[in-house]
């Protein structure tokens, strides 16, 4: 048995800067973002990928300006709403003590958490299930290290409230969000030769345009036709970042901060070699680099890759990395994106994807959503089906996800 992560949220910060979807009104929660969190507790609601007999958390204040103290810390199966199942919301400790600071700039691993529901003869009732992790700030936190564009709802309490996560009554949790703060991954003891795919990008890959709470991201459905066909042996995880890129920008900080949250190689470390039992990444990025906003060169972006399949390599033995072709954005209604000498910098950065040798193989995204008619986005995976409306050119609705999963190809995952 070893330890694999099962759930990831990459964080960004500090709150309110990013990219979120859906996202209810929050001044009544946290009604100066700059002092973040006051005496209140947080309910938030991860799907793991993977349920083992015992978890562990990772508390993150990557992006704080001061220490946050996470108090009376708990992780059961979630009901409905903010309701935990009867009986399984277990006490989370950290070196065997009930409250733990966290410095700024850091983070912090839980000690394993026993739980004896997970059974042989249950794991297919927990299956696509979602574990509430519930926690209480006792103090003023500071600027809050969150992922913005989680597309799950989680749930809050008022400042002043107390330590609330040890009920497992919804009624407590007054307030939704459809972020994720400080909780950045859950690992799960798995079997030894367990496979963990981490896809690595942007909006695309953290799902814009998909369906809240409706898991049919192309990660989700990655992960759904691995486990029809393999069973508990692959653990999916989505490390994307609304509006993130390769390279840029060249500065991020709580003075510096930037809606994509910090490139992908700023955060290679924290996202993909921190975590548990990585094998394979897929990696889909390039299209924010080519924005208004960011205007790279094909050369920096793709020195960027070569830099970050590098390190890889370097820090996890026989990891395999396959390159994702970035989709089209001709025509987007997005002022950022969409114009002509972008695309032909989106088709150089895929020609450098198919044939440099830097990647173990490619993912033929764009392949699977372009229409060789117009040069952009298959006209059926447009429309939004999420709240309706024409569609941005930019970000495939849930059909388009649903595409993108089903042309990876399996065996690619699994065989090596």
């Amino acid at each position: 048995m070893k330890w694999v992560t099962s759930w990831i949220g990459s964080v960004q910060g500090p709150y309110p800067v990013g990219n979120p979807s859906a996202q209810p009104l929050m001044t009544g929660v946290f009604p100066q973002p700059e002092l973040g969190a006051r005496d209140q507790s947080f309910r938030l609601i991860v799907r793991p990928d993977h349920w083992g007999p015992q978890t562990r958390i990772r508390l993150s204040n990557a992006l704080g300006t001061q220490a946050v103290t996470f108090a009376d810390v708990y992780v059961g199966v979630q009901q409905g709403s903010s309701d935990v199942m009867k009986g399984t919301n277990r006490a989370v400790s950290f070196d065997g003590q009930g409250r733990v600071s966290v410095p700024a700039g850091q983070s912090v691993w839980s000690d394993p958490v026993d739980l004896p529901f997970v059974q042989p003869d249950t794991l297919p009732w927990l299956e696509g299930r979602r574990l509430a992790v519930s926690f209480h700030v006792p103090d003023t936190s500071g600027p809050m290290t969150w992922h913005a564009k989680a597309l799950t709802t989680s749930y809050l309490t008022a400042p002043g409230t107390g330590s609330q996560g040890h009920r497992e009554e919804e009624s407590a949790f007054t307030f939704t969000t459809t972020s994720w703060f400080f909780l950045d991954a859950v690992d799960m003891m798995a079997p030894a030769d367990t496979r963990v795919v981490v896809g690595f990008g942007d909006s695309i890959t953290d799902g814009t345009g998909s369906t809240l709470n409706g898991d049919d991201r192309w990660p989700d459905v990655l992960s759904r036709r691995l486990h029809r066909d393999y069973g508990q042996k692959v653990v999916v995880l989505n490390a994307g970042i609304g509006g993130n890129q390769v390279v840029g920008p060249a500065q991020y900080s709580l003075t510096q901060p930037f809606p994509g949250g910090p490139s992908a190689l700023m955060r290679l470390e924290r996202d993909i070699l921190s975590l548990s039992g990585v094998s394979t990444v897929i990696w889909l990025e390039g299209t924010n680099d080519f924005s208004a906003n960011g205007n790279a060169s094909v050369e920096a972006v793709s020195e960027g890759m070569r830099t970050g399949v590098a390190r890889m390599r370097q820090h996890i033995p026989n990891v395999q990395v396959l390159g994702a072709t970035v989709i089209s954005a001709l025509g987007s209604t997005s002022a950022a994106h969409g114009c002509a000498l972008q695309d032909a910098k989106r088709k150089a950065l895929n020609q450098f994807i198919r044939t440099s040798g830097v990647f173990d193989g490619v993912v033929e995204f764009d392949t699977a959503l372009l229409d060789p008619d117009t040069g952009g986005m298959k006209p059926q995976f447009v429309h939004d089906t999420t709240v309706g409306g024409a569609g941005d050119k930019l970000h495939p609705n849930r059909l388009g996800y649903q595409a993108m999963g089903l042309a990876i190809e399996l065996s690619a995952l699994v065989g090596r």
